[in-house]
């Protein structure tokens, strides 16, 4: 089956938002074997958006439309939707009731009226609540064998509504079970992956895999399709077994839903170790990543922010013969703040960034994007040199993904706990 997204918003056309909802759930389609060719980003324009939409119809099974939903005169999607379907808007009083009990939670002045227009729906739709907003989702099956489904713009709602109703619901419509998995690594770059797996993917025909490069890591899905789930995984197995064994410990997980900084928290849990941390060009950035992790607060004490190099005397214990001689931008500073960062909070662990992020203060011996990462564990401090591109924010992002990896690391290469 083929699928067209259809992004409706002229806040993305102006750039005013980035459009994660089209990345999200091209990679949500991926994972459910549909064919996607085509991507749209349409504004809040009647005429345009039913020309787009009249030619997905042509060509697609399925059409996913997100955004356009709202309360106000410019939310045109289900109504131009409609009307190309030759469809009715009609009332529904479930949804009518749901808006009113939202409202009724957040608000003491009384709904706004215009609200009440996201209580009408495309007749013969299947409604899909929404758990998280008002405007509910749609799914129009029509008379021709075309799926056409509306879903709210806002990420926090459009995902939660695919997650629960509409994965499930598209699942149900393919022919064979797709079985996928997936392979999550770092400390790599994706030329070096891609060169690691160019045999299998030259004659790969099911399974078969697909790299997705991240901002310094690279994920792997490997997938099968078969008539069973059984079989799929038993097709997938193999796969993954020998990524394993190609690619070792730059894999920090199989668990599609785990990221890096929760396989780094995870490790410290299992290991008993509790950690410190010491940013200068990040931020913050990194110990904001270790945060957001639930459960952080049993292994993370203490983070430090020392841009200057003052506080990274006064709090780090960093020597000022060190920052004389080889600068805040260098391998023994990167390893002293480790260490000052765990000794000053009686830590097992310190993990510590310093670097330029530019875009100025380069120079020929220091660059921009020159970063040292340095981590303190049982009296061993190990600093690694990195040299990233990009812009500052690029840089910074480079060194939280790498900072966590070396951390990663060295907790698996030590053999003292």
């Amino acid at each position: 089956m083929t699928v067209e997204l259809i992004s409706v918003g002229t806040e993305i056309l102006l750039g005013n938002i980035v459009n994660t909802n089209a990345a999200y759930l091209s990679e949500k389609c991926a994972e459910l074997g549909l064919s996607l060719y085509y991507e749209t980003s349409v504004g809040d324009n009647e005429g345009r958006l039913k020309s787009i939409l009249t030619t997905a119809l042509s060509r697609s099974d399925i059409i996913i439309l997100t955004g356009g939903l709202g309360p106000t005169a410019d939310d045109l999607t289900k109504e131009v939707t409609a009307k190309t379907l030759g469809l009715e808007l009609v009332l529904d009083t479930h949804t009518k009731e749901r808006i009113g009990e939202y409202f009724n939670k957040i608000v003491s002045h009384g709904i706004p009226d215009s609200n009440w227009k996201q209580a009408e729906v495309i007749e013969g739709a299947i409604i899909i609540d929404n758990t998280n907003g008002t405007a509910p989702g749609l799914i129009v099956e029509t008379q021709y064998g075309k799926r056409v489904i509306l879903l709210p713009g806002p990420p926090n709602e459009m995902i939660p509504m695919f997650e629960q109703d509409i994965f499930p619901y598209l699942n149900r419509l393919r022919p064979h079970v797709f079985y996928s998995a997936m392979v999550k690594i770092c400390g790599i770059g994706e030329s070096k992956v891609e060169e690691g797996i160019k045999d299998l993917m030259d004659r790969q025909e099911n399974p078969t895999i697909a790299p997705y490069a991240k901002t310094g890591e690279v994920h792997l899905r490997v997938t099968a399709s078969a008539d069973t789930l059984e079989e799929g995984m038993n097709l997938v197995k193999p796969v993954v077994e020998e990524l394993k064994e190609r690619f070792k410990d730059n894999i920090y997980t199989t668990d599609e839903k785990e990221t890096l900084e929760e396989n780094v928290v995870k490790l410290l849990k299992q290991n008993n170790l509790t950690l410190a941390t010491a940013e200068s060009c990040t931020g913050g950035l990194l110990t904001g990543k270790i945060v957001n992790v639930a459960g952080a607060s049993s292994v993370l004490n203490s983070g430090f922010i020392t841009y200057s190099n003052e506080s990274k005397r006064q709090f780090l214990d960093v020597s000022e013969g060190t920052l004389k001689e080889y600068g805040a931008v260098s391998e023994k500073t990167a390893g002293e703040m480790a260490m000052g960062a765990a000794r000053a909070t009686n830590s097992n662990v310190g993990i510590a960034i310093t670097g330029l992020a530019g875009p100025d203060g380069g120079t020929i011996d220091k660059p921009v994007g020159l970063v040292y990462i340095g981590c303190f564990l049982n009296d061993k401090i190990t600093v690694k040199e990195y040299h990233f591109r990009g812009n500052r924010q690029k840089i910074r992002e480079y060194s939280v993904v790498n900072a966590l990896d070396l951390l990663r690391r060295s907790i698996i290469n030590n053999s003292n706990f």
